[in-house]
């Protein structure tokens, strides 16, 4: 307070032009600076047609504080740029805005954005406005991005004719939830209906049929349903009432906890609470569970080894157990008593003539038997 009422007065005519630029600008280097003190001097030196030095304090302002504190600063000093210098400076003006943007939270951006494309439709290109509404479409919050789908769809209709608008609508169909695609496809299948693309028409609306349920999106329905009995047939209303039938029970199975808490507080009940006390429901019955399975589980007993004495004790107990009266023992002395076998004396006869006939075995001068081997042997010395 000290200090803005110092400033106070230095701005009065007591004091000159310079000493006032001073005392801000000493203030600005003592970082002590507000950002009402920096609007405070931008409107001083804009009122002494120090415009160019007003901007240097927006920008000094904008390197000292954070946002959402900057968003003000930001905002007044691209306003201004614009109302003074408009397309003069464009460059200078895209380089503040793209600084700008680059460190600007989502949910605070969409008035840089418009703000954007505001110039480069009055200075600027016409392709730059239309990457800008791209840029903005991927930026933005969920919440903000049905709106500037919109904008962005009606000013490249202007732009570029309906026919561009298409990829718009396919993307919006892709990004949005449920029902903001919902109704991106009711206006995209609308706009072929007019082009008279049917098919394409009926082919959106089929697409749009799977995010849709029948007891919720009731509207949807209603206009698909108008659709086929203006432009379709007996065999396409069929199919139409075949897909609703499929997707209302594909609805009806899926278990969704957020129509539970809607039906419930339309009930007029606490949903935290009945949902806290199912919790401890669960909990307490988990816990008997447990403590019953304790307590029929078997205790474990140790393993006990018996001593090697006792073992063979205990084995010459069953062998004692299992003797047979009536078994044969056999001695280890009659192994050695064996009866020796007798040798056999083999007599040896010569075999008859006759039983050779011509081919006799007997040497002619000593009359003795030879073999087959000698008797050839002196053939082939013959």
């Amino acid at each position: 307070m000290v200090t803005c009422n110092r400033i106070g007065l230095q701005q009065s005519s007591w004091f000159s032009l310079q000493s006032t630029k001073a005392v801000y600008n000493r203030i600005l280097d003592l970082k002590i600076a507000s950002p009402q003190i920096i609007f405070n001097y931008g409107l001083f030196l804009e009122e002494n047609n120090y415009f160019e030095e007003a901007f240097k304090a927006y920008e000094r302002g904008v390197g000292m504080f954070k946002w959402p504190h900057v968003h003000d600063i930001w905002n007044t000093y691209l306003t201004k740029f614009i109302e003074r210098y408009g397309g003069k400076k464009l460059e200078r003006a895209r380089d503040l805005f793209e600084q700008c943007l680059d460190s600007c939270p989502a949910k605070t951006a969409k008035a840089f954005y418009l703000l954007y494309v505001k110039l480069e439709e009055q200075y600027g290109l016409a392709r730059h406005a239309m990457s800008i509404y791209e840029r903005a479409t991927s930026a933005l919050p969920d919440s903000e991005k049905l709106e500037m789908f919109k904008l962005y769809i009606k000013k490249a209709s202007e732009l570029f004719g309906v026919s561009h608008t298409r990829e718009i609508y396919e993307k919006a169909i892709e990004v949005l939830p449920d029902n903001g695609a919902r109704e991106m496809s009711l206006s995209y299948a609308e706009l072929e209906t007019k082009l008279g693309e049917i098919d394409r028409a009926r082919a959106i609306y089929s697409h749009a049929s799977q995010m849709s349920d029948p007891r919720i999106a009731k509207s949807f329905w209603k206009a698909w349903q108008e659709f086929e009995v203006r432009h379709g047939n007996e065999d396409t209303f069929r199919e139409m009432l075949r897909i609703k039938r499929s997707v209302q029970a594909q609805f009806s199975t899926q278990v969704n906890f957020v129509s539970v808490q809607m039906l419930a507080a339309a009930a007029g009940q606490d949903v935290s609470n009945k949902t806290g006390d199912e919790m401890a429901r669960l909990e307490e019955t988990a816990r008997k569970v447990a403590e019953d399975a304790k307590q029929d589980k078997p205790t474990k007993t140790k393993m006990q080894f018996v001593r090697s004495d006792e073992a063979s004790s205990e084995m010459e107990a069953l062998a004692r157990a299992s003797h047979n009266p009536d078994e044969i023992i056999l001695g280890e002395d009659d192994e050695d008593n064996e009866q020796e076998i007798e040798e056999v004396q083999l007599e040896q006869k010569a075999v008859p003539t006759e039983v050779f006939g011509s081919i006799g075995g007997e040497d002619e001068q000593s009359g003795k038997a030879i073999g087959a081997k000698e008797r050839l042997s002196r053939k082939r010395k013959k």
